[in-house]
């Protein structure tokens, strides 16, 4: 309907501008009015295909119905009474259907809390007060949060490290297996990568001493990074026989977002403690903690909690979630998206010589973006495609440790035809560079 952005969204990103710190960035600042179905509306009533998910949040959709229903009626019986003070059914029920999907069958433990650095961090602390160790190992590319811990797990530096020192103590990084850029190439990724790590935490930490391996299935904002198969297997059974507690960070790839529910099911691994995020509220703010009982059962009482932890009308979107998750087959829906778009991407690669390599799972997918040629990293490449895009009605994220990746996250609910057209969108910015 107009230019991206239009007048009205224009003077709106004025006002922000005027009381919102600038440390608040705005990918496309677009202000949106109405969203749902893979849709987004914005206030000059324009419609742009949703490719974010907000961030992989909206998995379900921006209003599921179910969510929405069971959202209206809690918020007419309360909105709040802290869980630590008189608790409330929903809570309850999604730790017990937490302990029953995610991986293991193992006894479980499940707390709510309110984002996914909150989750780590508590992660962090439970590993650490069930196996008095301190030290913590994170992997290159990863990304845990923005708080103080989570912020010194986190590789990046740029934006969320930059200027924020001193970091938090006993945080160690070892190598992860990212096949595109592994240098003894993709074939030997998996097992050198891992015997890195392995050889890094053995001699310069001392396995004993470890509390904590923390590790995204698929690494998330470090660039959609999978790992290359028998890494993430071969890193969980190192933490079993050294009793280091493996924390699987699925804040990003949890609930049906790569084509199981849990992305490290893929590969049978099952995780000490998984920490869950975005995708399971449908928008509402809430996270969870779920580990094996023996390690969960060793905090104090009043050693884990918060005041809004677990709010009930989040606790009933997310009962909401998981029923359409079910009933609508969202994990088979989140195949059924990579297997449109993977093929599609990958003859683009052909095509295109800026397109290095193209990976993901299910419906989280990228493409990284070199110098054609080479591997050399392209961001300018990457922010001009992104500029076409959403130009022409396309919503995309960007990301990357190097600031070359495009990512995908459409809702698992958008419509094929929403699919196929936001795909010929980005084909059509590819080919006008």
């Amino acid at each position: 309907m107009t230019a991206i952005p239009g007048p009205k969204s224009q003077e709106l990103l004025a006002r922000k501008q005027a009381a919102v710190p600038p440390g608040i960035g705005v990918t496309l600042p677009v202000f949106v009015t109405r969203a749902g179905g893979g849709v987004v509306q914005d206030a000059d009533g324009n419609s742009l295909i949703d490719f974010g998910s907000g961030i992989a949040v909206t998995n379900v959709g921006n209003a599921a119905p179910k969510v929405v229903e069971r959202v209206q009626k809690q918020v007419a019986d309360f909105t709040h009474t802290c869980f630590m003070i008189t608790p409330y059914e929903s809570y309850v029920r999604v730790c017990e259907k937490l302990n029953e999907l995610t991986p293991g069958d193992h006894e479980k433990r499940t707390f709510l809390v309110n984002s996914g650095a909150e989750a780590v961090e508590n992660a962090v602390k439970i590993a650490r007060h069930a196996t008095g160790r301190q030290a913590v190992v994170v992997f290159e590319h990863g990304y845990h949060g923005r708080t103080l811990l989570t912020m010194t797990l986190t590789a990046k530096n740029m934006p969320y490290k930059h200027r924020f020192g001193p970091f938090a103590p006993e945080v160690y990084r070892a190598p992860l297996a990212y096949p595109f850029r592994w240098p003894g190439g993709p074939d030997n990724c998996a097992e050198e990568a891992a015997a890195q790590a392995i050889d890094m935490i053995s001699k310069q930490l001392g396995a004993e001493n470890v509390a904590a391996v923390v590790l995204e299935p698929i690494a998330g904002e470090g660039g959609f990074i999978v790992p290359a198969r028998g890494f993430l297997p071969r890193i969980a059974e190192f933490c079993r026989a050294n009793g280091i507690v493996f924390v699987a960070d699925e804040v990003q790839t949890g609930f049906a977002r790569t084509g199981t529910l849990f992305a490290c099911e893929d590969e049978g691994v099952v995780p000490d403690i998984i920490t869950t995020a975005k995708g399971i509220a449908g928008g509402l703010p809430l996270a969870a903690v779920t580990g094996r009982a023996e390690l969960m059962d060793e905090v104090h009482v009043g050693g884990l909690g918060g005041t809004f932890g677990g709010n009930p009308l989040a606790c009933e979107a997310a009962l909401g979630v998981l029923e359409t998750i079910e009933e609508e087959d969202l994990v088979a829906r989140a195949r059924r998206i990579g297997d449109i778009m993977l093929p599609r991407l990958r003859a683009l690669q052909e095509r295109f010589g800026v397109i290095g390599d193209v990976r993901g799972r299910g419906a989280m997918i990228a493409i990284e973006l070199v110098e054609p040629g080479t591997k050399e990293p392209n961001p300018a490449a990457l922010q001009e495609i992104v500029r076409r895009c959403h130009a022409e009605g396309l919503l995309v994220l960007t990301a990357g440790t190097y600031g070359n990746v495009l990512r995908f996250l459409p809702p698992l609910v958008i419509p094929e035809h929403l699919l196929e057209e936001g795909l010929g969108i980005l084909e059509k910015a590819i080919a006008a560079l």
